[in-house]
């Protein structure tokens, strides 16, 4: 069991981790590495959730995990709206396909529309942290 002192530092860690990988969107966006651009997205969302989980003390072991205990604790409660949970599963599937099944390209479609909404997803999760942190 994590002290709160250390729960705060790993929670920073991967707020800092979330924001680094969206840096790194942009950059491979310029790029034209729309597989790998949708990793990034997926990861620069992933770890700000895996940050609010662990304020919570909630322990995740996979992704699909985390999704769950992200709708579970978050969304069923309300702290979350279900669009954000859509998005989240969303960019959770489109990085699964890019990573995974050969026979799909993830192209500039795929990947531009979702931009905007997982750097708004991202705030919105950094909001609930710090609010969970003054709690």
């Amino acid at each position: 069991m994590l002290n709160k002192e250390n729960r705060n530092s790993i929670v920073a860690l991967r707020l800092e981790r979330s924001k680094e990988a969206l840096i790194e969107l942009k950059a491979i966006i310029n790029l034209g590495f729309w597989r790998m651009a949708a990793n990034r997205m997926y990861y620069a969302c992933y770890y700000a959730v895996s940050a609010l989980l662990i304020q919570k003390g909630i322990t995740i072991k996979t992704h699909v995990g985390a999704i769950n205990q992200f709708s579970l604790h978050f969304v069923k409660t309300e702290l979350v709206n279900i669009d954000s949970a859509k998005l989240y599963k969303k960019l959770f599937e489109l990085r699964q396909t890019g990573d995974y099944d050969d026979l799909v390209k993830i192209s500039e479609n795929d990947v531009l529309p979702l931009v905007e909404p997982a750097e708004k997803f991202i705030s919105e999760i950094e909001k609930l942290i710090n609010k969970c942190q003054s709690d």
